[in-house]
């Protein structure tokens, strides 16, 4: 990708899967990277597995202390930075009926309001130095309607819409994107689905199979690279052709 060398990237949620992906993907294109996530014991992995990071920080983006401490260090070591991967969420497959406040609140604290948290204060230091790109992870769950994920549904739709309203703001220096994925296989995913669904799923997508986190990874470089230096305030949907028809609204058999 042209010129991703020596940009400051910072990934949230970077210890695992989709961002533990794109860490590397940046490192490979001669990036400078730092990985924020809330387990200490990923951190600890990553660490030992990316050697190149130039720092890993614990942090929870839902807590605003948190993000203030992590963007500290970050100015300490870069004074700033080029591209935020905006990744961290959580996800909790429950019936909407026995969505509890407390799942609800975590749900969108963490997607949403932490995804906020660290978008702003990126955005501070982006504007100061007139360039940057932010990358939300958005979801195809935040364009149609998926049966038992409502409160992850509802976060989703309102990255989407939050990404727009950033990219009209901070045009023309930051450049602001929702990437939209349909099902990757993550720890997250793997968690959530028994084999069963998983083959469930594989079978209503076009292309037969779930992503890998290396593809979204490579969808991150392109989107922060100048070779995608026309495109912000979109969403780009990667799903394996699965919304294409209107298969994602289909009821799986698993229901």
């Amino acid at each position: 990708m042209r010129n991703l060398s020596g940009k400051r990237v910072v990934v949230t949620g970077g210890a695992r899967g989709i961002g533990a992906a794109t860490a590397k993907r940046f490192l490979e294109e001669g990036s400078r990277v730092v990985v924020i996530d809330f387990y200490q014991p990923a951190l600890e992995e990553i660490k030992r597995d990316l050697p190149q990071l130039e720092d890993t920080i614990l942090a929870d983006v839902s807590n605003v202390n948190d993000v203030s401490r992590a963007y500290k260090r970050i100015d300490q070591i870069w004074n700033g930075l080029d591209v935020l991967i905006n990744n961290a969420g959580i996800s909790i497959r429950h019936k909407f009926l026995d969505i509890t406040p407390e799942d609800w609140q975590a749900v969108m604290n963490t997607n949403l309001t932490g995804l906020f948290y660290m978008a702003k204060e990126a955005a501070k230091r982006m504007l100061a130095a007139e360039k940057g790109v932010i990358i939300n992870m958005g979801s195809t769950n935040g364009l149609m309607g998926y049966h038992y994920y409502a409160d992850y549904n509802a976060s989703k739709a309102g990255v989407i819409e939050l990404t727009r309203s950033m990219a009209l703001e901070l045009a023309p220096y930051v450049r602001v994107i929702a990437l939209c994925p349909g099902y990757v296989l993550t720890p997250m995913q793997e968690a959530e689905y028994t084999p069963e669904m998983m083959r469930e799923v594989d079978n209503k997508i076009p292309l037969g199979r779930q992503a890998r986190p290396e593809e979204m990874a490579a969808i991150f470089a392109f989107l922060a690279s100048d070779d995608a230096s026309f495109i912000t305030g979109c969403t780009i949907i990667a799903d394996g052709g699965e919304t294409a028809g209107g298969l994602a609204s289909q009821k799986a058999a698993f229901s």
